[in-house]
């Protein structure tokens, strides 16, 4: 008790105790809360949005609903039981919000008054909802339900064997990114609506059709739009099979006439990705994202807007050199806003449809951080815009943007508590040269309280995709605030081939994995290492998909620059990566299949696997075995070939996670595996 007693008297004496700050650790990030899906009311006065919670003990998370008040300034949570609540959306006149909620065992449609009042269910279907959006009338909705057409299983195909567990497939494909086809697409279906439940029998537009819209793995609600009347439903769909859906990125925007229930394609002809359609206001014109090239994944993405009466389309974006996505018509429907990456950053744009003479597209908003997602409502004869935005150094919040001069002013702060009690890594940019003269845009995260005078271990981080950017995300796995707080510099380089500095920057690696870009990921390293608080002799390669293809690749080719090397799933022999599922960015990436004549020099120079020989440094690889992207039997060759040299190496695996490690304890767990690897051999 005398200890106890004289312990509290020393932190009233020393109050500063009590909230001094300490390092981030992996637990940390679980105790993140993490904001989505944010939406301002017709009015303009309220925004709802989600936040989700994790509870590692339970190793779980739950989406709760909260409002934002503008009158108050204040937030407060309106849909938070056990339950998931998710998509919170306004009724027209902004008295109710729809919501999707699990309370019931299922995934159902629900709907509550503004101020959270009145919770009652909207939907009675025997399948769960998996997304929804109602017509402006709010007379009908549209829904998303699986629909099962096809037998793949054992016991389906022959019922005298309930047992079987095997599954048959006779084309491509028969897998997509964690889940085996099992016979079940995403279909759209439509019901008529009355006091804001679904009443009758819901329409398949897609009825014995075999395609997914929204299209599978990540497609969402952005993928469909109701035209303003409520006569015709607009649509993402890739009405591709087998091989011919595996080789192509060809997909398309369909019309769904509702009166008639008949569909058209609307960008017919048009090769590349067509996704992702918006009604203009008026309804006279439609907008989308599309890109022009069948199998490149990566290639430009540009605003189409087609209008009906005329029957003609015009590329917005025509000359603009980035990639424009989430694009949204203004409330008048006189411009365009999008968000696009620049120079490491994600600003929101403007298109203004009534500019003649100059330029019609205006840069918004130029924060160093990224812009994830926006949302607009009337405000006199302005624009309200609301966005979520977050940094390297702080997680997702909601920001008022002003229309005009595209200054922001933050209005939430889930995490104020836990962002206060932590010490916060600095983050600055630093222009490197490549060796063909250009200028690599380089992170560099120091360590809290970071001291020049100090010697510090730095890792190079090399980033996947192999095209995403290395823009200003706030990562719940690679977190740059994090590993600078184990006393890591962290040197986070946007090398060739990734976004935000033209396409040609972007294309540059294509056909060139082990070519240009490992040269700019190893100038980075090396003009960094060149400062006098760097300790040359403990650098590491850090890495994940792409950037664990960088990390093997580096392994073999680093010259002895690194003593400690962490590949995540990553791309270890080129041939043998065929068995991913989308083939079509294996034929872009390499140019074609390995048994082509002649070879492509991607076989030939750039497979990791071919410099084992040269492999001398300490390397932790994770392979999980969900993940069909990068088959984590590449992993596990990896893992053979670093044993059988006799290298320092352990293999990090997980049976139920995907190319990401999503559940809670995994995820601290891959965080201290890590760390350890790191700490072993920098520290």
């Amino acid at each position: 008790m005398n200890k106890t007693r004289t312990l509290f008297l020393m932190l009233l004496s020393f109050p500063a105790l009590l909230f001094a700050q300490g390092l981030m650790k992996p637990e940390t990030l679980q105790q993140m809360k993490r904001l989505g899906d944010a939406g301002l009311s017709p009015s303009g006065d309220k925004i709802v949005y989600t936040v989700r919670s994790i509870d590692l003990d339970a190793n779980k998370g739950n989406t709760d609903i909260w409002i934002y008040n503008f009158s108050t300034k204040s937030s407060h949570p309106l849909a938070n039981d056990a339950a998931n609540e998710s998509m919170p959306r306004w009724s027209k006149d902004g008295k109710k919000i729809y919501f999707l909620s699990n309370k019931n065992e299922k995934n159902e449609l629900w709907m509550m008054n503004a101020d959270g009042s009145g919770k009652r269910t909207a939907s009675s279907f025997d399948n769960d909802i998996l997304l929804y959006g109602i017509a402006p009338s709010e007379d009908k909705i549209w829904i998303v339900m699986e629909v099962k057409l096809d037998n793949v299983k054992g016991s389906e195909i022959y019922p005298d064997l309930p047992k079987a567990t095997g599954k048959v497939y006779d084309d491509l494909m028969a897998r997509h990114w964690d889940s085996w086809a099992d016979g079940s697409y995403n279909h759209i279906f439509i019901a008529d609506m009355k006091n804001g439940v679904i009443t009758g029998q819901a329409t398949d537009i897609m009825q014995g059709e075999r395609f997914d819209s929204p299209m599978k793995p990540f497609g969402g609600d952005e993928q469909i739009s109701w035209s303003p009347d409520g006569k015709s439903l607009a649509y993402s769909c890739k009405k591709l099979s087998g091989l011919d859906y595996a080789v192509q990125t060809n997909s398309d925007v369909y019309i769904y006439d509702v009166a008639s229930g008949k569909t058209s394609n609307l960008s017919i002809g048009m090769m590349g990705y067509d996704k992702n359609p918006s009604y203009s206001p008026d309804g006279k014109m439609i907008l989308w994202i599309s890109q022009a090239e069948n199998g490149n994944e990566a290639d430009r993405h540009r605003i189409f807007v087609h209008e009906f009466a005329s029957n003609t389309g015009r590329e917005l974006t025509k000359g603009f050199d980035l990639d424009a996505d989430n694009a949204s018509w203004s409330s008048d429907g006189s411009k365009v806003y999008f968000i696009a990456n620049t120079q490491a950053t994600e600003q929101i744009f403007v298109f203004n449809l009534n500019e003649k003479k100059n330029n019609p597209i205006r840069q918004l908003t130029s924060d160093i951080a990224n812009y994830t997602s926006y949302s607009i409502a009337k405000s006199g004869r302005d624009d309200k815009i609301i966005a979520t935005r977050n940094s390297m150094s702080v997680p997702s919040d909601i920001y008022l943007v002003d229309a005009k001069t595209g200054q922001a002013s933050q209005l939430t702060d889930v995490n104020k508590e836990i962002l206060a009690s932590i010490k916060r890594a600095d983050v600055k940019k630093r222009m490197v040269k490549a060796t063909d003269g250009k200028d690599i845009l380089t992170w560099v995260i120091y360590p809290p309280d970071f001291d020049p005078a100090k010697k510090y271990p730095a890792l190079l981080y090399c980033q996947g995709g192999p095209q995403s950017g290395v823009s200003q995300f706030y990562s719940f796995r690679w977190n740059m605030q994090l590993m600078a707080s184990q006393g890591y510099i962290v040197v986070a380089p946007n090398r060739r081939g990734l976004p935000g500095f033209g396409q040609e920057w972007n294309d540059q690696i294509s056909g060139d994995w082990g070519g240009q870009c490992m040269l700019d990921l190893l100038s980075a390293i090396d003009d960094v290492a060149k400062e006098s608080y760097v300790d040359n002799d403990r650098l590491g390669a850090v890495g994940a998909s792409f950037g664990g293809y960088s990390v093997f690749w580096l392994a073999g080719n680093h010259n002895k620059r690194f003593k400690a090397f962490i590949s995540h799933n990553g791309v270890y022999n080129l041939e043998s990566m065929l068995a991913t599922e989308e083939i079509f960015f294996y034929n872009h990436e390499f140019e074609g299949p390995y048994w082509t004549t002649p070879k492509p020099k991607s076989f030939v120079k750039f497979s990791p696997h071919t410099y084992v020989a040269n492999w001398d440094t300490p390397i932790l690889i994770i392979a999980n075995e969900k993940d069909y992207r990068v088959p984590y039997t590449q992993g596990l060759e990896a893992f053979s070939a670093a044993r059988m040299k006799n290298i320092p190496s352990r293999l990090l695996t997980y049976h139920d996670e995907n190319h990401w490690v999503l559940k809670a304890q995994n995820s601290v767990m891959w965080q201290r595996e890590f760390f350890s690897w790191l700490d072993k051999y920098l520290k």
